[in-house]
């Protein structure tokens, strides 16, 4: 059985077709490109029950992944991180089927592992010795990271109020680290200049096919860790918009391949800020493309992008599923993310809190039915996010005790 059933790229706009195993960036046409599969041949090879011994991990799902040689593997033993059921902050927003798929527990501490980590495996498969990229903070952190992990030299230009923590991730692992006064879309602007004058390989956001396959993992696991049968809703935070299209594009190759039932898939929600809502906004217009959106702004970094790329792929996933687009207030998310961690012992970061507070809102609108599995993601640790919690605490002299008081506070809290 062969490593990887990949079998070409494929342009969703054009359908313009590129040999696999080759070097690409974007289609002739500038879309972005698709990987496709041989997934009739593998249906008939490959099996749910054959994954059962294989490491926990995405690259159990090897056949569905674009690396040709397992030498070329780049890991950090990414994947299979737990689908945890939200039971006493379901009950309160009444959804009790309320799931969370938790990313940030992945190594770099966010989903954008996943993509690294099958891009620079490509990287290093095509021999390309060093990559470029803009980001606003954990995509930068996780592909430096896996850079260094492969061997390969990075290039990152972020903006100057991303988080420091990811600042600090590119710089120890050796990145050429760049930061600008400016949005990501300003960053993107300079990256692709110096791709252009100095030759590197632009790893922006879907510029090149292979995020998206690292990303639609968490796709294969949600189906797997709920026995092959999918859930009503799956909320995603939406920046780029990759972590969305490629669950969707896992969901349909595992109907294709027959391991999930033809005849439902998910409604897909795209969750973003008020403060930059740019598919929320095209999707209430019934639009297959967004529109940049000016002045940009929301603590919730992740999804501070003001123009995706594949905008047109995140808004036919909506369209094709019955979904939605809704947008969340910082003040809003900040609340979620308290409540959160006081009901379920979690620590969601504010991406993953704007979810939770978008599903809320949804049931609240009766959207999201009370009977109906539910399924969040919650993209990366609040850790990661230091400055998004600022507490005053009481401090307390050496030998003083607590008094009742504060100790009633403390219960409170």
């Amino acid at each position: 059985m062969k490593f990887s059933y990949v079998s070409h790229l494929q342009c969703p706009k054009c359908d313009k077709q590129y040999n696999a195993g080759e070097k690409h960036q974007l289609c002739e046409c500038g879309s972005p490109l698709l990987v496709n599969y041989d997934l009739e041949s593998l249906r008939d090879i490959l099996k749910p029950e054959d994954l059962i011994k294989r490491k926990a991990d995405l690259w159990r799902y090897k056949e569905l992944l674009p690396v040709q040689r397992e030498e070329n593997i780049v890991t950090l033993g990414e994947g299979m991180t737990p689908l945890i059921p939200m039971e006493r902050i379901g009950a309160e927003m009444g959804i009790p089927k309320l799931h969370m798929k938790d990313e940030g527990i992945i190594p770099t501490g966010t989903f954008k592992a996943r993509g690294a980590a099958v891009g620079v495996s490509m990287a290093k498969e095509l021999g390309i010795p060093e990559l470029a990229m803009p980001t606003n903070g954990n995509a930068g952190a996780s592909w430096a990271l896996y850079a260094a992990r492969g061997g390969i030299k990075s290039t990152i230009v972020m903006p100057v109020d991303a988080p420091k923590i990811t600042r600090n991730e590119c710089a120890i692992a050796g990145a050429n680290l760049y930061l600008v006064d400016g949005l990501i879309s300003d960053a993107g602007k300079i990256v692709a200049q110096t791709v252009q004058n100095q030759g590197l390989f632009d790893v922006s956001t879907l510029k090149e096919p292979y995020r998206i396959e690292g990303k639609k993992t968490m796709g294969f696991e949600i189906a797997e860790q709920m026995d092959w049968k999918v859930p009503d809703v799956i909320l995603y935070p939406t920046g780029g918009g990759v972590g969305l299209i490629g669950i969707y594009k896992a969901l349909k190759e595992l109907q294709t391949l027959g391991w999930i039932p033809e005849g439902k898939l998910p409604r897909l929600v795209a969750v973003q800020s008020d403060g930059c809502a740019p598919i929320v906004k095209a999707w209430q217009e019934g639009k297959k493309e967004s529109e940049f959106w000016e002045g940009s702004e929301t603590l919730a970094f992740g999804i501070n992008v003001p123009k995706a790329l594949g905008d047109f792929l995140v808004l036919e996933s909506l369209y094709e599923t019955n979904g939605c687009a809704i947008a969340i207030d910082d003040a809003t998310v900040l609340e979620e993310q308290k409540r959160i961690a006081e009901l379920e012992g979690a620590f969601v970061c504010p991406e993953g809190a704007a979810v939770f507070a978008a599903a809320r809102r949804l049931r609240e609108q009766n959207w999201i039915k009370e009977e109906e599995v539910v399924v969040v993601l919650n993209t990366g640790a609040g850790i990661k996010y230091p400055d998004t919690v600022d507490f005053e605490l009481p401090t307390l002299q050496p030998g003083e005790l607590i008094t009742k008081t504060e100790v009633l506070i403390e219960d409170q809290e």
